[in-house]
């Protein structure tokens, strides 16, 4: 009789505290967010809803986003006129895997309990006002791809524990007070692409094993007192080595540097510089060694505290053992009802993966087009922030997911066009025989405010333009836990597919093709920078060779057009970090944090440096040929002088305008199609 009247309360304890682990840390990293709340914004102006009774994964909170598990992810907070220090609780947040602090009014130095994030994928305090040594120990973020702590007041020297982060690929240091030497541990970031560690107080050698990275692409040390024989490995660097303001540097094979001496060669019988050090020596020993101290009072009582504790953690251990097997069996009872609906998912370990996915529906259809979850992500369950025509306009671009299901045959592998880190492309034939294009999008890559979310897609269906790629419709599927944007499928692939060619590679644009295609993608980018009736002014953010599309005609369409709208602030930055590079992303986004139209305009005249040069990558030498209009060093070799000059030399003086290192310099989109429009022989 007693245990049948403990077995509900023992069920009931269990469903809170197993099945609803939130409940447990969902608290302690609440209260973590409160502590940073109070740091971060000390007067309260920015942070306003982060509340103390609110949940931080129900999408009210400012800035958080979440994992499937209900676990804070990232905090994007770049850009909220923040002006307070960062707590020692964010290490709370033990599965952050984003943070972006930057462009924010940050002061004091950064909290060594940082390291305890070891899940930490990216880290962004970068343009604040941060101070105090770089903390060594961030050495022990193993998961860290990404380091920006650039353009703040840091001193002290580079730790060279920074050379353990085995997985980072962007260390950007410049623009602090940095001095000591340059460690020669980071030669052990084998995955390092981009190094920065330019405006400092730096001295000594450029270490020979961080020029040896064979994954490093870009190293900038200008604007230092480096000294000593620049590695030769560097060469290969070509401009993207930058060194200059260094007047101790000496070299061979480099164009501004003068030849070593005597003298200068006294640097290489030196020990490469191993960061900072005390009286000449390297400091090896840890700063707080692993000694048992002299037992105080304090320390005592604790001890003796020890045994009492032992005692209430042996009870605590039965009882959980025993709630664990009650939970066990009424879990498996659970499956066994969910087994008996036909269903083939376990969703109370959330939505599968991709892959898995893949192989049940090729299998089984879709058993979740009638499946109906409580507390399901559906944005779409109705239109309350629509009514009239839009409401109706907004309805005909809905797909239900058995017509996508139906079109990509359940997400064949045959059918995968390509992925990224938060999507993937398929190809799909759709009913009516037209084909298409489905971007198949998680939810935890979309903005987790259904409203938010909403006006986005709102944005995109309110898109016509015949140079951008046209949006057939969407799909949000509440069991899949993911959003599908349905596109015409576009055949001759993307404007790189053009690029890099040699002889016997590919098929050659010629001239007109290549006129005709800078003249669409302008159409395209000043329609999108234009306010209309239905829409509203829009920023691409993401212009690339890669997201322009070319058709059978061989017109240029812009992809990925307003997407960003619907995405959360850690994918953004994601293909942001993609987009710098390759050289797209307008020099003021270092400063300002912001994209602007003139952004976009940068991009386009990279660009068309592209279009005319027939190369991705584009080097001072072309820039200094384009001025000069010497066409034979900067227009494409395969179109073998088949091009008018004259208008070689307007796109080339338009590349260059476009380009412009300040945006005031830059034309307008409008502008640049009114030229090109005005020039006859360029229609």
């Amino acid at each position: 009789m007693a245990c049948s009247l403990l077995l509900p309360f023992l069920l009931l304890f269990f469903n809170i505290f197993i099945f609803n682990p939130t409940c447990v840390s969902g608290n302690a990293e609440l209260k973590a967010l409160m502590d940073l709340k109070a740091s971060l914004d000390p007067e309260g102006h920015f942070l306003s809803s982060w509340t103390n009774g609110g949940n931080p994964c129900g999408g009210y909170f400012d800035g958080v986003a979440c994992n499937e598990k209900g676990q804070v992810a990232n905090l994007s907070l770049q850009g909220k006129g923040l002006s307070g220090k960062l707590s020692p609780a964010i290490a709370e947040l033990k599965h952050l895997t984003g943070l972006y602090l930057h462009y924010n009014s940050l002061y004091g130095e950064i909290p060594r309990e940082i390291a305890n994030l070891t899940e930490l994928g990216d880290l962004y305090l970068n343009v604040n006002h941060l101070s105090g040594e770089i903390p060594p120990e961030i050495g022990k973020m193993e998961s860290l791809q990404v380091l920006q702590l650039c353009y703040n007041q840091l001193t002290g020297s580079i730790p060279t524990q920074l050379g353990d982060l085995k997985r980072l690929s962007v260390l950007a240091l410049q623009s602090n007070q940095l001095s000591g030497a340059i460690p020669a541990s980071l030669g052990n970031l084998g995955m390092l692409i981009r190094l920065d560690l330019s405006s400092n107080q730096l001295f000594g050698s450029i270490p020979t094993r961080l020029a040896n990275v064979p994954s490093l692409q870009v190293l900038d040390v200008h604007n230092n007192t480096l000294s000593g024989n620049v590695p030769p490995a560097l060469k290969r660097l070509d401009d993207r080595f930058v060194y200059e303001h260094n007047l101790g540097l000496c070299g061979v094979g480099f164009s501004s540097l003068k030849a070593c001496t005597a003298t200068d060669h006294v640097n290489l019988t030196r020990p490469e510089p191993y960061g900072a050090g005390v009286g000449g020596l390297s400091r090896d020993i840890p700063e707080t060694a692993n000694v048992k101290l002299p037992c105080n009072a304090t320390q005592c009582q604790n001890s003796s505290k020890s045994k009492h504790t032992t005692s209430i953690k042996v009870g605590i251990v039965l009882v959980t053992i025993a709630l664990s097997a009650v939970g066990i069996l009424t879990f498996t009872m659970y499956r066994r009802w969910k087994q008996r609906l036909g269903s083939s998912f376990d969703i109370s370990e959330g939505r599968p993966s991709t892959d898995q996915a893949k192989g049940i529906y090729r299998k089984n259809g879709s058993p979740l087009v009638s499946l109906e979850y409580s507390n399901g992500w559906d944005p779409l369950a109705d239109s309350r922030n629509f009514n009239g025509d839009r409401q109706d306009m907004f309805q005909s671009f809905r797909f239900n997911l058995e017509e996508v299901e139906s079109a990509t045959q359940y997400f064949s592998e045959l059918n995968l066009l390509g992925k990224s880190n938060f999507s993937a492309m398929y190809k799909g034939v759709l009913r009516d025989g037209s084909v298409v294009a489905v971007k198949s999008i998680s939810k935890t890559s979309c903005k987790s405010d259904e409203a938010e979310f909403l006006k986005g897609l709102n944005i995109l269906t309110s898109l016509r333009n015949e140079n951008l790629v046209r949006l057939r419709g969407f799909c949000c599927s509440r069991g899949r836990g993911e959003c599908f944007l349905i596109y015409d499928f576009v055949s001759n692939g993307n404007l790189s597919r053009y690029l890099d060619l040699k002889e016997g590679d590919g098929e050659f644009l010629a001239w007109s093709t290549r006129v005709s295609i800078v003249k669409g993608i302008a159409k395209g980018i000043a329609y999108l920078h234009a306010c209309k009736a239905n829409k509203p002014s829009l920023v691409h953010q993401n212009i690339s060779a890669e997201k322009v599309l070319i058709d059978q005609q061989y017109n240029p369409l812009l992809s990925d057009s307003g997407l960003y709208k619907l995405l959360t602030n850690d994918i953004v930055f994601s293909a942001l970090k993609c987009s710098a590079a390759k050289g797209y992303l307008a020099p003021e986004y270092t400063t300002t944090g912001r994209f602007t139209a003139k952004s976009d305009v940068y991009a386009f005249g990279v660009l068309l440096f592209q279009i005319l040069t027939g190369k991705q990558k584009i080097t001072n030498t072309m820039r200094l040929a384009a001025e000069s209009f010497k066409f034979q060093d900067f227009v494409d070799p395969n179109l073998h002088g088949r091009f008018f000059e004259y208008e070689a030399a307007k796109l080339a003086r338009m590349a260059l305008l476009c380009s412009h290192e300040s945006p005031f310099e830059r034309p307008s989109m409008e502008a640049i199609v009114q030229e090109l429009g005005n020039c006859s022989s360029c229609l």
